[in-house]
């Protein structure tokens, strides 16, 4: 299991384009890795509203956010197109970071379990280790606790 203060997972995906994204193409940066579910449902919608509505602030910052589910390109291109979201997605399809992050796991609904992604949050600093994790994600005001996290707010 993951804590503050350790090294953040590396990772080879590709975005919502096809286009290759590693983790330490990033390094200097504070990023933001995001985990949700899944594309355009209710709560993850309103998450990526939250980040999106905040971007200048993020950009002018110089934090990079990312989003990563097991959807794939053509399902995070939709929902990019349909919310226009100004940050990546990545198509986490073989399930290589969510493993890594420990984010994939046993859920339940209206009594059913099943295999899914867990919503969370890590915050990487710019020396690429975990500053904080949010294991508990408000969806409508993540953005802004993310940015009080990093001191930007």
């Amino acid at each position: 299991m993951l804590k503050e203060g350790d090294k953040a997972p590396d990772f080879n995906s590709k975005d919502q384009d096809g286009n290759p994204v590693k983790l330490s193409d990033f390094k200097g940066k504070k990023v933001v890795l995001y985990f949700y579910p899944k594309d355009d449902t209710p709560g993850c919608t309103k998450e990526a509203c939250s980040f999106r509505d905040a971007d200048d602030i993020y950009q002018k910052k110089g934090i990079k956010v990312l989003g990563v589910s097991t959807d794939d390109e053509k399902s995070h291109q939709k929902f990019i197109s349909k919310f226009q979201l100004p940050f990546d997605l990545l198509a986490d399809t073989d399930k290589s970071i969510v493993e890594s992050y420990g984010v994939w796991g046993e859920k339940s609904m209206y009594g059913k379990k099943y295999m899914g992604t867990n919503r969370k949050t890590f915050l990487i600093g710019e020396d690429g280790k975990i500053a904080k994790i949010f294991d508990k994600v408000n969806v409508a005001e993540h953005a802004d606790e993310v940015l009080e996290a990093f001191g930007e707010k």
